[in-house]
């Protein structure tokens, strides 16, 4: 493969929580020689490794991989900030004639490359968002997402009701620039060519890997890795603990739940994390090339992509 077939390509891997994205990319980026970007917005944070699945150190060690441990627990990452280092990061790969492979299952992260998003970098104000996360428990998170409608309709159109957070951040914005958050994000022709191979799975068996990765996480220290964060002063209330696994551990840990409640609550919690994913990766987007993983499919995502992609025969 010649770098001007390479230089402007970046691959994408999508689908839901448990489809194993992880595996395949690892084994694709070794057919094509690539290196991963992780889209996936838990894998920013340092010490949280085993509620957020992330890859191995061997996973790690076997291929180069990219947004994965750059931040503290107590930190706050802006789409902004991830959009702006890992653009930085594909380029780098790119510069090596490498092939990126971006690999995640938060859909905004993706959605911002490929539309060619352009994010407002607004420093968070930390007494705003205090006030507002206030206001987010005395009203709810609906009634707080209906606030922002009145203020923002459109903006409501792209994010999820249940994502306080992301609410949060939008009332954030209007309020200290005095302008819609709809209004801030434009989109420009992306750089870059994009090729997204979407992962699926009968929901059914995908709720059992979801099942049985759950009892794997409290197997190898789940409820250590939650006790050593706290322990460390990270509070449960953070936004990065908000991730499936390590509030309900936190309750379990102060008495509040029990454990096998913890279990009942995460294969819950990721149940309905996968129902909204389903809303920004869809079966029926023309953009995503679809393959289940039913039956290994990385020897004809190798070849679609060389064809396709690169305009190459595949020589594996």
């Amino acid at each position: 493969m010649s770098l001007d077939q390479k230089m402007n390509k970046v691959v994408i891997i999508v689908g839901p929580t448990a489809v194993g994205k992880t595996r395949l990319s690892i084994r694709l980026a070794k057919r094509i020689n690539g290196e991963i970007v992780s889209a996936d917005s838990r894998y920013i944070y340092r010490g949280m490794d085993i509620g957020s699945a992330k890859p191995s150190i061997i996973e790690r060690e076997n291929v180069p991989h990219h947004m994965i441990d750059i931040a503290d627990p107590d930190e706050t990452w802006s789409l902004a900030q991830y959009f702006e280092l890992s653009r930085q990061k594909i380029d780098e790969i790119l510069a090596r004639s490498h092939v990126p492979i971006i690999v995640g299952g938060t859909g905004q992260y993706i959605r911002a490359m490929t539309e060619g998003w352009t994010v407002p970098a607004l420093e968070p104000d930390p007494v705003l968002r205090t006030v507002l996360n206030d206001w987010a428990k005395e009203i709810g998170p609906q009634e707080l997402f209906r606030k922002l409608g009145v203020v923002d309709r459109e903006a409501c159109t792209f994010i999820d009701a249940s994502n306080v957070r992301r609410t949060i951040r939008a009332l954030e914005v209007i309020f200290s620039t005095g302008k819609k958050f709809s209004s801030l994000r434009t989109k420009n022709k992306p750089k870059n060519d994009f090729w997204i191979v979407g992962l699926t799975l009968p929901r059914s068996k995908l709720y059992a890997n979801v099942d049985q990765r759950i009892e794997e996480m409290f197997k190898i220290g789940l409820i250590e890795e939650v006790k050593n964060l706290l322990q460390q002063g990270y509070d449960d209330t953070l936004p990065s603990m908000s991730a499936i696994g390590y509030r309900e551990v936190a309750q379990f840990l102060k008495g509040e739940i029990s454990i096998d409640e913890v279990k009942t609550l995460m294969r819950r919690n990721t149940r309905k994390f996968i129902r909204r994913q389903a809303n920004w990766f869809k079966p029926d987007d023309p953009s995503i090339h679809w393959y289940s993983v039913e039956e290994d499919p990385l020897d004809k995502i190798v070849k679609e992509i060389n064809e396709k992609f690169f305009n190459k025969m595949d020589t594996q």
